[in-house]
């Protein structure tokens, strides 16, 4: 009986570990597609960008929430790959030091994608987001980052005329591809 007591007790513990959730975990992984959701990182910023991790995951994916920063919708969440992380933390660092003008935001963008200081994200890494003014009017958008990429190197267009995906920042280490209908 100990032992059935004992092995029912660990197997309880064990899954609370993978079982992980709250109400701020759920928020962060909203953007995350279904398949990856469950095995995802939930981290939470501090204010030195530098993070704590909620939910230690089992896949690549990791999700945050971005809600608050100066120039972000009322709600914003975030998902990408793990190695993405001190690219999201330096966007996260200049839109804060931007305030809500975004055109120095842009400038120290500018600035450090001119002086090779910007973080590269991984290529063919997705960002999900979800966004908005309130949970009434949220918003998906996905996009996958393919830095230094070009319509001459892939073929794809630099424009949405065509209708298709395309490229925005071609040439730049935010170049990433846009989705239509995102």
């Amino acid at each position: 009986m100990k032992l059935l007591v004992a092995t029912v007790f660990g197997v309880l513990a064990a899954s609370s570990v993978f079982a992980q959730s709250s109400p701020e975990i759920d928020k962060a992984l909203q953007p995350a597609p279904a398949n990856l959701r469950e095995g995802a990182t939930v981290i939470k910023w501090k204010s030195d960008f530098t993070y704590d991790t909620l939910k230690k995951g089992t896949n690549r994916l990791v999700c945050y929430d971005r809600s608050g920063l100066p120039q972000q919708p009322a709600i914003s969440m975030e998902c990408t790959s793990l190695s993405n992380l001190d690219r999201a933390a330096q966007n996260m660092k200049f839109e804060v030091a931007g305030g809500t003008d975004k055109a120095k935001t842009q400038a120290l963008l500018d600035a450090a994608e001119k002086d090779g200081t910007r973080a590269k994200p991984e290529f063919g890494s997705v960002w999900y987001h979800v966004m908005g003014a309130d949970k009434d009017h949220l918003r998906t958008h996905m996009t996958i980052a393919v830095p230094m990429a070009t319509t001459q190197s892939t073929g794809i267009p630099d424009n949405n005329r065509q209708g298709g995906v395309w490229i925005m920042n071609a040439g730049t280490t935010t170049a990433h591809l846009m989705v239509p209908g995102e």
